[in-house]
């Protein structure tokens, strides 16, 4: 039987700091649905300014963040670059090739072999 890994847990390289000071950066991104990718494109936000798009999309696609009770646009808005950056290749990863790894090969033997990818300075 076919497994459809649908959750991916990541770490955020900085994390997400909220109005408490609390830092979080434990989280999950679900796959993305046709609705994630048209949706946000009829939001005024988005429709000023296209760049805005990537931010709603990942506000519906990432599902959890060390206990925060919603992702929203401002949580999104609020990471570091890097963060960002991070989700931006990570929402990639897993929407193209279904998982959030790269596919690579020893150099001295040429065996294949996946790398899970973990933020930088883990």
């Amino acid at each position: 039987m076919d497994f459809l890994q649908t959750e991916f847990s990541f770490t955020l390289p900085k994390g997400y700091v909220d109005e408490t000071g609390t830092l979080h950066k434990q989280g999950t991104m679900r796959l993305a649905t046709a609705a994630d990718e048209i949706m946000p494109l009829r939001d005024p936000r988005v429709q000023q300014n296209p760049a805005y798009l990537t931010v709603i999309l990942l506000s519906r696609v990432v599902v959890s963040l060390d206990g925060l009770k919603m992702i929203t646009p401002r949580v999104i808005e609020d990471l570091y670059t890097s963060d960002f950056a991070y989700l931006q290749e990570m929402y990639n990863r897993i929407n193209q090739h279904g998982a959030n790894a790269l596919q690579t090969k020893c150099p001295k033997c040429e065996h294949p072999f996946e790398v899970e990818l973990e933020p930088a300075g883990e």
